[in-house]
């Protein structure tokens, strides 16, 4: 179902995971930050003998979380903006937000501000990438990760764990391993498909910012939540 000229592959991760990656033709895709490669991460699962296992989805609580960046590289670019919700008793709970700009003590691309409208003037007076991790990893403690294509989001976030002296090891769920659960691997699932896909209204004031793409995100993962515990 992908196109011919799409490219899949198998990688290694450094704790002994696989990732299948999946490389959709730029050309095919509406802006470059779609261009960021859909990843389904095994590395994330949950520990067999955890007491994760032993809880059903609807009784844990998970923070979603989504972040814009300087650009699409994991290695090479830097957090602009995080945005995090709540989702407890499969519901978002009012006002459990986490939403702040990050200066990452670089220039913004004009690539980058094109598709987030972040300008350098916005990130100014922001904190800098560990406080912003600090804080998100409080706001996230005993919490499951949720995000969209998760090994681009929380590779960011590894790649601070230095800087802030604290490792993000908590589960993780993501929604397009859901996804492609729910609806084959053969399908779209962007998170503009999915939501189509889901009935879900995108809008557009919402969309490639972070704490817009979290609540996009989040209501795509109670409605799959909802399809799995149906199986």
């Amino acid at each position: 179902g992908w196109p011919e000229e799409t490219n899949a592959r198998i990688k290694a991760t450094d704790d002994d995971g696989f990732t299948l990656v999946i490389d959709l033709p730029t050309e095919q895709l509406e802006t470059p930050v779609a261009a960021r490669p859909l990843a389904f991460d095994f590395s994330t699962s949950l520990a067999a003998n955890s007491e994760w296992m032993q809880t059903g989805l609807g009784d844990l609580c998970f923070v979603v979380l989504d972040t814009e960046t300087t650009g699409m590289s994991v290695s090479d670019d830097d957090i602009i903006q995080i945005g995090a919700l709540r989702v407890l008793n499969r519901q978002i709970v009012p006002g459990e937000v986490f939403d702040t700009y990050v200066n990452p003590g670089r220039a913004i691309p004009a690539a980058s501000s094109r598709i987030h409208r972040i300008i350098d003037a916005d990130i100014a007076d922001a904190p800098d990438s560990a406080r912003a991790a600090k804080q998100l990893h409080h706001f996230a403690r005993d919490a499951v990760l949720v995000a969209h294509n998760a090994p681009f989001d929380i590779g960011m976030l590894k790649r601070l764990e230095a800087k802030i002296d604290w490792r993000w090891d908590h589960p993780v769920l993501d929604t397009v391993l859901m996804s492609a659960v729910v609806f084959g691997t053969h399908e779209d699932h962007s998170l503009d498909a999915l939501c189509e896909r889901l009935g879900i209204n995108i809008p557009s004031a919402d969309r490639h910012t972070a704490l817009g793409d979290a609540k996009i995100t989040a209501g795509a993962f109670l409605r799959l939540m909802a399809v799995l515990e149906g199986r």
